[in-house]
């Protein structure tokens, strides 16, 4: 059992009570916009329900632009979890100082999207995918990413036409184009269908990761925290392949 989940009961069966239903308390919660976008939906209708009066903030939480090394990437919002800059850091790295807890909430991986009924569906080859325009998901507008270094590996490339600040924005540009773009499944299996966007394994694999729940322990003495980071697990239910 994750050791934040055993930390998360032990508080909330030991410390002053925390009655969600009566609340009226505001969380800040960290994370990029494809995993926020993910669990937000499912947590506010839970909160309706369970917690009416409790409100949330969403932070944009971004890596370094162009540092390869996940440990500096995301250096800068472990320093802003730990400052109190939020209750709650949501993100791909599980790399962490002990004095932090962490509970993977789910595994994510990458699929090519792109406009339903696009040609690059029907043969989905590798070589086909490097003669594509692609766009890239970028806040900094640099077009070299995770992808690039997989396909320099293997001695290949492929023309970035386009850089977009966030997944949500780029769903509406695949929609009225022939770009595609590797993109996480999980978005794509929540939002992409009203854009008339669809998604498809790639020929080679995109890199799995998890996306993990992030507090420092010492925070976790505060019963109300814990149910959050609680709530948060629940809501991270398994997407359908």
């Amino acid at each position: 059992m994750a050791e934040i989940l055993v930390r998360v009961r032990r508080v909330i069966s030991s410390a002053e009570p925390f009655d969600p239903a009566r609340s009226t308390r505001r969380f800040t919660i960290g994370a990029p916009d494809a995993v926020s976008s993910v669990l937000l939906p499912p947590l506010l209708e839970r909160l309706r329900h369970a917690a009416p009066g409790i409100d949330v903030g969403i932070r944009q939480l971004l890596p370094r632009p162009g540092e390869p090394s996940p440990a500096l990437a995301w250096s800068d919002c472990i320093a802003e979890l730990e400052a109190r800059a939020m209750d709650v850091a949501v993100i791909p790295f599980d790399g962490l100082p002990v004095r932090f807890a962490l509970d993977t909430l789910y595994e994510e991986d990458f699929i090519v999207a792109m406009r339903a009924g696009h040609p690059f569906a029907n043969e989905p080859s590798l070589e086909n995918y490097c003669a594509m325009q692609h766009m890239v998901v970028s806040n900094s507008g640099d077009p070299n990413g995770f992808v690039d270094r997989m396909l320099a590996e293997r001695g290949l490339s492929r023309r970035v036409a386009l850089t977009v600040p966030n997944f949500m924005f780029g769903l509406a540009v695949l929609a009225q184009t022939d770009l595609v773009s590797a993109y996480p499944r999980r978005f794509v299996a929540m939002h992409a269908g009203r854009f008339g966007v669809v998604g498809i394994d790639a020929a080679i694999p995109l890199g799995r990761f998890n996306i993990n729940a992030i507090v420092p322990k010492v925070a976790l003495m505060d019963a109300g925290l814990a149910w959050m980071v609680d709530l948060l697990r629940q809501t991270a239910a398994p997407v359908a392949r």
